[in-house]
Order: structure tokens, then sequence, then C-alpha cells
């Protein structure tokens, strides 16, 4: 089984949001990404980045959000485009995995027609909530043709423990990472904007952009226990991490 990092945008934002005491004027440039698993059963990917049409029109694919993270990427610097450089296509993907339902981390659902699209339960509800727009939630990112399959507990999504989804609100109501169990590199875990930065970690203090913060504050400490077991906590939006990454394989066994 392989894993591979895959660009998916990058996002200016407040700093404050991230880092407290940081000045209001402050800003913060972040990496969106996306992770590949090759099991022999299936290809499996978890988040699917940005939409290239946020690069060139931010506020006509997102509207006013576009002002809040605003995208500082070009068209090719996302899933769709990076996944010819491991050689395949949309039409290669199985499984997507979606952490939560905002749009920079489900943006390229579309493109993939042929896979199973799996989230967990409560997200989905809070997607489809009334007033969910205004909670980041744009329906012409999350609302895909073939539907959600849909789960509310661990998911062992193919019944050997080598990619189990674990339930994490506090971002948002269905925000779920993924461990990643590999035969060489040991796990990693894919925790989205359940730990946007390592710093988060360390602080564990959740960002403002956080739906409940006592249970993202548990999930903070959750994280650490796993750092502390040697697991690599892979953040959702870590800049230094994400270069660490990229730098060190192509891909990771």
């Amino acid at each position: 089984m392989k894993l591979h990092f895959l660009p998916g945008g990058r996002l200016r934002m407040r700093r404050s949001i991230y880092v407290p005491g940081s000045a209001k004027d402050e800003t913060i440039e972040l990496p969106v990404h996306a992770a590949l698993v090759r099991h022999r059963q299936a290809n499996l990917l978890f988040d699917t980045g940005c939409n290239p049409e946020a690069a060139t029109g931010p506020e006509r694919r997102w509207g006013g959000l576009a002002r809040v993270m605003t995208p500082v990427f070009k068209a090719e610097e996302t899933v769709v485009h990076q996944l010819g450089k491991v050689g395949l296509t949309p039409d290669d993907i199985d499984i997507v995995v979606c952490s939560h339902l905002h749009p920079d981390h489900c943006g390229c659902n579309e493109y993939f027609r042929r896979a199973t699209i799996l989230c967990h339960a409560a997200e989905l509800e809070a997607a489809q909530a009334e007033g969910a727009e205004q909670q980041g939630y744009l329906s012409r990112e999350w609302k895909q043709p073939q539907g959600f399959k849909t789960f509310d507990t661990q998911h062992d999504v193919f019944g050997d423990g080598k990619v189990v989804l674990v339930p994490m609100p506090g971002h948002t109501p269905g925000s779920t990472v993924a461990r990643v169990d590999l035969d060489n590199d040991g796990t990693f875990v894919l925790a989205s904007d359940a730990a946007p930065l390592q710093s988060s970690i360390n602080s564990g203090v959740p960002p403002r952009n956080t739906w409940n913060m006592d249970l993202a504050t548990a999930a903070l400490a959750e994280f650490r226990k796993w750092r502390k077991a040697g697991e690599t906590v892979v953040s959702g939006h870590d800049d230094g991490q994400w270069k660490h990454l990229r730098k060190a394989a192509e891909f990771y066994e």
C-alpha cells in the first residue's frame, strides 16, 4: 500500500484565526492538500482540495467566502491536475473520503463521478441544514449526483485495519480523520481541519473558526497522544509540515 500527498490549492487568511495574539491585519498562507491511498482493493482519495475555478474566479466560485479565505494558487495546483503526476486520472479513483464539506476540502468532488463518496452522517446533515451556506457549506462544492455513503461511528474502509475513519467532531459536526497504517513508514493520521496546524496540537487551542470548542480541544489532546506514540499526525494546513512531506518522498509505504 502506498500513500501520496497531493497539492490541492493554497489560501490566504487572517493569522489571528489560528494563532492567538496575532495582529488583526497579519495574514498567513495555508497549503491545501489531499492524500491518495493506493490499496490493493481500490484507490482512495482523502479530501479533494479546492476546485480549479477558485483560482481564476474566486468570488464567482465561492462568493463572499473568498474574502475570508482567499485563493492564492494556480488552477494546475489542484488535485484533479496533480493526479496525473502519479499516473492516474479522476476515473481511477474508486473511493473519496470527505473529512468535512467545506469548499477547500471537497472542491474537486465533481470530477470523481465513478467514485463512492464517504462522509459522516452528521456532516451531511449540517451541509443540508437551513442557513448552511452562511456556515461555509457551498452546495455546488459538496452536492454531487452520486450522493454519499455515510457512517456515524468508526469505519474500517477495507476491513483490514489499513484505513480507518475516526469521527472527530469539533471543527464541524461531522469532522473525520483517517488513520492510515503503512507497513514500512508506520501510522499516518490525516487530521484535516481537526488539527489545522502543528502549533494547534502543541498549544491545545483550536482556531476561531470552530463549531464546538470543547470537542475540538478534546480532539487536539487525542492528536498529542498519537503523536507522542510515534504516529505522524498530518495537519490540514501546516506549511512547514507540508514542505517536509513533499520533500521526504514521492510516496510512503
